[in-house]
């Protein structure tokens, strides 16, 4: 069973391109960001993948990202890391953490941290959808 657990954090990017808000996966498993890819793009959505949190930081979308899917455990810089160091620079990057091995403690750990919302995996995609949308449509600020 999907579970959903939205944060009280409001988000919205400070700009936009004209083609619409960019969603960055950050995930180690190579068939989840390929799927996730896919079903974001086959909805309209403008995405971008990345093997680790270390890959997205040194990438040209980190300040045109407007929702960051993030995996919690991955080899070298884990999601919950990359959400502080996020934190620590003022980047208010709403982030959606899904993990299928995250601990309790870990997801409540990301969400009092700010996290805009948590999914178990395997997610459904109409709960993904859903999560994003609602994501995009808060607003807030992400300050370089």
């Amino acid at each position: 069973m999907n579970q959903i657990v939205v944060g009280h954090q409001q988000f919205k990017p400070e700009t936009k391109d004209s083609d619409g808000a960019l969603i960055a996966i950050v995930d180690d498993d190579a068939s989840v960001r390929a799927s996730t890819l896919r079903l974001l793009r086959w909805s309209g959505l403008r995405a971008e993948d990345f093997y680790c949190a270390e890959e997205f930081l040194r990438s040209e979308f980190l300040a045109r990202t407007a929702c960051l899917l993030l995996d919690v455990r991955m080899p070298g810089m884990g999601g919950l890391e990359l959400q502080r160091r996020l934190a620590e620079t003022g980047r208010r990057i709403p982030i959606l953490f899904f993990s299928a091995r995250a601990s309790e403690e870990e997801e409540r750990h990301a969400l009092h941290a700010g996290a805009a919302g948590f999914l178990r995996k395997p997610v459904r995609k109409e709960a993904l959808l859903s999560a994003i949308h609602s994501i995009l449509e808060t607003p807030t600020t992400n300050k370089d």
